[in-house]
C-alpha cells in the first residue's frame, strides 16, 4: 500500500486560473534529467472522493463540480504546491486499498 498526497480545487481553478502548466513542465523536465519515473499526476474529477469516507467527503464538499486533484506520492511536492495555491485544500490517503482500489482513476464527467 502506497502513501498518496494531494490538492484538490475545481477544475476551471487549477485548470483555468491557476498557472500551474509551467510548474509541473518544469518538474517532468527536471524528472527526465534525472532519469526518475513522474511521481505526480493530474486527476480530473478523481475516483477516490467517490469513498465513504468523512475526511475525504468534508474536502469535496468545499468545492462545486468538476473538481480536479494534483496527486503524488512526494508530500513535500504537494505541500509546496498548497503553499503556491492558496485555493485548494490539502489530503492524504492509501491506496490501493478495499475502499481505494485504482488510486489513480478519474471520471471524465463531473
Amino acid at each position: 500500500m502506497t502513501k498518496y498526497y494531494f490538492i484538490l480545487a475545481t477544475e476551471k481553478f487549477l485548470a483555468e486560473e491557476e498557472a500551474l502548466e509551467e510548474v509541473l513542465r518544469e518538474r517532468v523536465q527536471y524528472f527526465r534529467k534525472q532519469n526518475k519515473s513522474n511521481d505526480f499526476w493530474i486527476l480530473p474529477n478523481p475516483s477516490f472522493l467517490n469513498i465513504n469516507d468523512n475526511k475525504i467527503s468534508t474536502l469535496k464538499n468545499k468545492f462545486t463540480k468538476p473538481t480536479m486533484a494534483i496527486i503524488s506520492t512526494d508530500k513535500s511536492f504537494i505541500v509546496w504546491l498548497k503553499l503556491r495555491c492558496q485555493n485548494v485544500v490539502l489530503g492524504e490517503f492509501n491506496g490501493p486499498s478495499f475502499s481505494i482500489k485504482s488510486p489513480l482513476d478519474y471520471n471524465m464527467k463531473g
